[in-house]
């Protein structure tokens, strides 16, 4: 794993996307009026007979979707995730999960990464994939990760929900990574405290991990890119031997990584404290990335700070420093 701040690259999804299409004709790719948004002006470019634009009609995209998909076709339908999964819901169960579809529904911009306030914050967007049948979620932390899943969910026979940072992309793993939809990964082993964490929080979780690591507490860190099917032996794995639990998340804490944790610990019998670090059941403002994850506890300090309470400490906890992030590098918050 590298350090941060991070290295920055453009477009891996849309690069990975044209290569994985060039590879395989089955491969086609949908939009909703935000092609270059969501990096798929690339494959309209290069393979333009297998690129559809629909317009702003979202829920007509996943009609379009599920006939595609089953005429033969591997569907990559690209938008942002709260218009991709609140205004598709019913939709998305219809037209492609309870058929069991090929296709891959990637939602870009999740939880608070968005700048434009409730309307386009996808908070809920892991609780309501989560709670359809059939319905893999996956939530990638970097470009590496990025790069690697696109192929890796197209060999999945059946639908998909991705969620996706959108412009940036931070590099986290070097070239070594091997990103794994079957199992969650032990990135730091800890025997006091495990830290769960997926998408845009691992680079917090691992800040977090090296800090209370500087004031005596050996904390683990699991990366966890499928939140849905939940790799909960790893997990319960991981969490069970220690005194404390801390999940991390751009999601709201219902519904999403933090809930499906709590369920493998209490299903496994593991009785380990559990804290919860994300959005706390409320709707946030427009704002950037770096002030609403701040103002919301999406953080390094947070996590510290749940990790200390959890832990049961009474002195105050460390306090997490400032990571400049110059341009073309990004930090966690």
């Amino acid at each position: 794993m590298l350090e941060p701040p991070y290295d920055i690259v453009l477009k891996p999804y849309g690069q990975a996307l044209v290569d994985l299409a060039q590879e395989r004709e089955d491969v086609v790719c949908l939009g909703a009026d935000l092609t270059r948004q969501t990096e798929t002006d690339l494959f309209r470019d290069t393979i333009p007979e297998r690129f559809f634009n629909v317009g702003m009609a979202e829920a007509n995209a996943i009609g379009i979707a599920g006939g595609l998909a089953r005429a033969g076709h591997t569907v990559f339908f690209n938008t942002f995730g709260v218009f991709a999964t609140r205004r598709c819901l019913d939709q998305i169960a219809m037209a492609v999960a309870y058929p069991a579809l090929n296709v891959k529904v990637i939602g870009f911009m999740p939880g608070l990464s968005s700048p434009g306030g409730p309307s386009h914050q996808a908070i809920e967007d892991v609780a309501l994939m989560r709670a359809l049948p059939s319905m893999t979620v996956v939530d990638v932390a970097d470009a590496t990760e990025t790069r690697q899943a696109v192929r890796a969910i197209a060999e999945i026979d059946g639908p998909v929900y991705m969620r996706l940072k959108r412009g940036e992309i931070p590099v986290i793993f070097d070239d070594d990574h091997e990103l794994s939809l079957d199992r969650a990964q032990v990135l730091v082993e800890g025997a006091e405290l495990t830290i769960v964490a997926s998408g845009m929080l691992l680079a917090a979780a691992l800040s977090a991990a090296r800090l209370l690591g500087e004031h005596g507490v050996d904390a683990g860190v699991v990366n966890v890119p499928v939140i849905k099917p939940l790799d909960a032996a790893t997990v319960v794995g991981a969490c069970a031997g220690t005194r404390a639990v801390v999940t991390a998340e751009n999601h709201s804490v219902v519904g999403g990584l933090g809930s499906a944790v709590a369920e493998a610990l209490a299903e496994a019998g593991a009785g380990v404290p559990l804290r919860r670090v994300g959005i706390e059941d409320r709707f946030a403002e427009s704002g950037s990335r770096p002030y609403l994850f701040s103002r919301y506890g999406l953080s390094v300090q947070r996590i510290v700070e749940r990790a200390w309470e959890a832990l049961g400490r009474d002195d105050s906890p460390p306090a997490a420093a400032d990571v400049v992030a110059d341009e073309g590098t990004y930090a966690p918050v």
